[in-house]
Formats: structure tokens, C-alpha cells, sequence
């Protein structure tokens, strides 16, 4: 990680100041990205992202980075997506009928079903099936904390480098080459978020 640049963008998203603290606290000094210009220089980009899946593309586009950040995503750069930063990008959700997402992964974002279990799915919960670099180190019963009533649906299914439960089974995290994303909060998950951060910059 030494000497790597780090960006973490900005678009209005709820959570900035909290995902900034926890990059920190894994060894990263990054910078937020308001615009465009900002990505100049970078070598990975976070994406966060709190509420609704129409509000954060609309500010994302607002910003003027909807298309650079889908750009980067695309070339193979390194990515970081959590929570909405995760549902963005596939190319729809039922959250939203209508509003594109970044389209850089096929497959949509579904709504969990009424099974009895309260919606939104909030609280820490376990993951299972964990592979790829993310998860170096964490045991297959590590849990994150999650806050969401949506989740992805890969197309295809492979990609998916993370699995939990709640009613049903579905991935809680993606990987495809440098690009990485996760629905839970790594940094509200305490020691286990970090090492997934720590994770994450190690690759760099």
C-alpha cells in the first residue's frame, strides 16, 4: 500500500466521514473525490453509499463522475464498492424501476421477499463461501454488519466471492479481477471490517 493513492468518492452519501475514519484506521490516507479531476493520480477508488438506488445515481451523475467511475470500474482498476457502491453496479433495481445503474456487472438488484423477517435486513449476520483476496485470513464464520432491504443478483453467479442468509441465500459481495464489493459495512463491522479493509489495500 505504500505510496498508493486512495480516493474515496464523494457524491452526498451518508457515510463518508465513517468509511474515511475506517480506511484510515487500515493504514490508507485517502482523499475524497468530488469530481472528475479528482480521480487524476489515483490508484483505487471507493465506492460507498447510504439510501435509495435512484438518489445516488442521480448525485453521482450530478457530480459529473457517473461515467468516469463506470469507466474506471471497466479498465479493470481497482474498485471498492460498499453497500450502494455494490448495488450501482449492475444495471438495474427493483428499488428504483426505470433509473440505470452503472451497468459494469450483469444481473439486477432485488427486493427480499416477505418471508416473516423484518425488512430492512439490519444487524450482523455470518458469511459463508468466502474466497478471493478480500477475505484473506477471515474464518469461514466471520460476520459483518449489514443494513439493507436490497441485494444483488449476479448473472452470473461465479463472481460472487461472499455469501449470507436472511430467508434467503444471497451474495453479499463480488470479485472480478481488481474490482471488489461488498453489501455489508466494513466499517461498521469492528476488527473483521478492518481486516477486510487491510485486505483490500494490500492488494494495491
Amino acid at each position: 500500500m505504500s505510496g498508493k493513492k486512495l480516493g474515496v468518492i464523494d457524491y452526498g452519501s451518508g457515510n463518508l466521514r465513517s468509511v474515511c475514519k475506517a480506511l484510515e484506521a487500515a493504514g490508507s490516507m485517502p482523499s475524497l473525490v468530488t469530481g472528475p479531476s479528482g480521480l487524476a493520480g489515483l490508484d483505487a477508488i471507493v465506492v460507498p453509499g447510504v439510501g435509495a438506488f435512484a438518489h445516488c445515481a442521480e448525485n453521482l451523475r450530478a457530480t459529473g463522475l457517473w461515467n468516469p467511475v463506470r469507466e474506471w470500474a471497466l479498465s479493470g482498476r481497482p474498485y471498492l464498492g460498499i453497500c450502494l457502491g455494490y448495488q450501482l453496479l449492475f444495471e438495474s433495481s427493483e428499488e428504483s424501476p426505470g433509473v440505470e445503474g452503472l451497468g459494469v456487472l450483469k444481473g439486477r438488484v432485488v427486493r427480499f421477499p416477505n418471508a416473516g423477517l423484518k425488512v430492512p435486513h439490519m444487524g450482523w449476520n455470518t458469511l459463508s463461501k468466502t474466497s478471493g483476496p478480500l477475505y484473506k485470513g477471515l474464518s469461514g464464520e466471520v460476520s459483518m454488519y449489514f443494513v439493507h432491504s436490497f441485494y444483488p443478483v449476479p448473472a452470473d453467479s461465479s463472481l460472487s466471492s461472499a455469501w449470507s442468509d436472511y430467508g434467503v441465500s444471497f451474495a453479499a459481495g463480488v470479485s472480478s479481477g481488481a474490482l471488489h464489493a461488498v453489501q455489508f459495512h466494513p466499517e461498521k463491522s469492528q476488527s473483521a471490517g478492518l481486516a477486510l479493509l487491510r485486505n483490500f489495500l494490500s492488494t494495491l
